[in-house]
């Protein structure tokens, strides 16, 4: 992160440097001359931007060293048609909501490294952003009401939106989604949800979960 940081500040230094000479070039009618200094500093300043960009990303995403707990889960049954879950995360106020349906599934973005971005030295990073339910027949499905709740703001600089709208603009960064499968919600059922480098994994974390999967398989889903 060293890195980004001194490199944003270097660009940003060049972008200021040559701004002030394409102002003094223009004062001279020295314009051919100006013309230079104005791309070198709309090149520079790109650049900077670029860093200034990965820098709050990085800073507001999590990082992913190796197969991490990213969140838990507890569902309450508030009706035949409703559970209230309970999202807990590392490090924060436990959080509500309410899906409809049979099922849940918690979706996160992604961000990993390649060459040259790998030079850098930095970790994988990730943001949780939805938790949706679903129900397990088709045709209630397409009628019945779904529920999706946002689990992260949206910003108006983020890596890995730019990312996946302008890949040519950020080499060596792959911004993909990784997502748990659905599985059944049940009154007391417990979930946890593991993050790797490039999927979500859930498990039972009681025997309540572990019913639910235990029978939600023997029904063939």
């Amino acid at each position: 992160m060293s890195y980004v940081v001194i490199i944003s500040l270097v660009f940003a230094v060049m972008t200021v440097t040559f701004l002030a000479r394409t102002l003094r070039c223009v004062r001279r009618g020295r314009f051919v001359r100006a013309g230079g200094c104005c791309a070198g500093g709309v090149l520079s300043a790109a650049v900077a931007a670029a860093g200034i960009v990965l820098l709050f990303s990085y800073m507001s995403y999590e990082r992913l060293t190796a197969e991490t707990r990213v969140a838990s889960l507890e569902f309450r049954r508030i009706s035949p048609e409703e559970h209230q879950a309970r999202l807990m995360l590392p490090g924060e106020r436990d959080r509500f909501f309410i899906l409809r349906g049979d099922e849940w599934q918690i979706d996160a973005r992604i961000v990993t490294w390649r060459p040259p971005a790998t030079i850098l030295g930095l970790e994988p990073i990730y943001q949780l952003e939805r938790l949706s339910g679903r129900y397990a027949e088709i045709d209630r499905e397409r009628s019945e009401t779904r529920t999706v709740h946002a689990l992260a703001p949206r910003r108006a600089m983020d890596l890995w939106s730019i990312a996946r709208r302008f890949p040519a603009l950020m080499p060596g960064i792959d911004a993909h989604y990784g997502t748990a499968t659905y599985v059944p919600m049940a009154d007391g059922a417990r979930y946890d949800v593991n993050l790797t480098r490039d999927a979500l994994i859930t498990r039972p974390a009681n025997e309540a979960a572990s019913v639910a999967v235990g029978n939600w398989d023997t029904d063939g889903n």
